[in-house]
């Protein structure tokens, strides 16, 4: 098969997958919302409790998370473009609705510059899946790696539900301040960002 034919399989593969997916979401977007505990508790069946860890709600200041950059390099999550809010996406390669929102984040992430919000993604995956992802999808801001687990990064960062894709906007003096779970459309980020608290 020639690697171009073989592309394309694999274009139209992650297309499909994509799409189920995006299907299954908006299926269950409004049952996972019906389902959610009330603001400010978590279900007693929750991992990230039964794990030790404690989501976080907005107001509540960013916990210490240390992750790995695509080197192996601990990063604290605080530490990245001080002064400056951050917009932490978590994603994985695997997940369809995550991959089609990342143009959309690659293009709000460039309009920022170097003092607007600092767009970084932080991907529940193995460093491989990540860089090869990466070679066909470059982006532009800094990704992190974390492995999925009852007390992952997400989870410290309010994602009780562990679903992708899941967003945090967090402001310059490191306090969560909106939390989002699910794929941005075209255009969203902005308005999203500049919700009145």
């Amino acid at each position: 098969m020639k690697p171009a034919t073989r592309l394309l399989l694999v274009a139209v593969a992650a297309g499909v997958l994509g799409a189920l997916a995006g299907r299954w979401y908006g299926h269950n977007h409004d049952r996972l919302a019906d389902e959610a505990p009330a603001a400010g508790a978590l279900p007693q069946t929750s991992p990230a409790a039964s794990a030790g860890a404690i989501p976080a709600r907005p107001g509540d200041p960013l916990a210490d998370i240390r992750v790995a950059d695509l080197d192996g390099t601990l990063v604290e999550l605080a530490g990245i473009a001080p002064g400056r809010p951050l917009l932490v996406n978590v994603w994985a390669s695997w997940c369809g609705p995550c991959v089609e929102e990342m143009p959309e984040l690659q293009r709000y992430a460039a309009r920022q510059g170097e003092t607007g919000i600092q767009v970084v993604g932080l991907a529940l995956d193995t460093p491989e899946g990540v860089r090869a992802f990466l070679e066909r999808v470059p982006v532009g801001y800094p990704i992190l790696l974390d492995q999925p687990g009852p007390a992952d990064a997400s989870v410290w960062l309010g994602n009780t539900q562990g679903l992708l894709p899941y967003t945090v906007l967090i402001d310059a003096q490191r306090r969560v301040v909106r939390q989002k779970l699910g794929p941005f459309a075209a255009g969203e980020i902005e308005a999203w960002v500049g919700q009145p608290l």
